[in-house]
């Protein structure tokens, strides 16, 4: 083998090692990123169904609430309507 080649060699397997630790540095780094970002997304996740549980009493006596006042509402209008029923039964035997 001729100098040369042997110089020739030597930058390659130097760029190989070099090429190589390049390599572990990118998997190590994007393994890294998916876990991060795995983890993200659990916390999130994880958030927004604590958040739902602690706020769930409270929407629920929004919704029973609001049930009580639709119902209110519908006997006003049922007193309503009776109330023009009698009206008009005193309007009749007054004539």
């Amino acid at each position: 083998m001729s100098p040369e080649e042997r110089q020739l060699l030597i930058q390659t397997h130097r760029m190989v090692e070099e090429n190589h630790a390049l390599l572990r540095k990118m998997h190590r780094s994007a393994l890294f990123g998916r876990v991060f970002h795995m983890l993200y997304w659990i916390i999130i996740i994880g958030l927004s169904v604590g958040a739902y549980f602690f706020v769930q009493p409270y929407v629920e006596q929004v919704q029973s609430v609001y049930g009580g006042l639709r119902g209110d509402v519908q006997n006003v209008k049922n007193a309503t309507s009776q109330l023009g029923t009698i009206g008009n039964f005193f309007k009749g035997s007054a004539n």
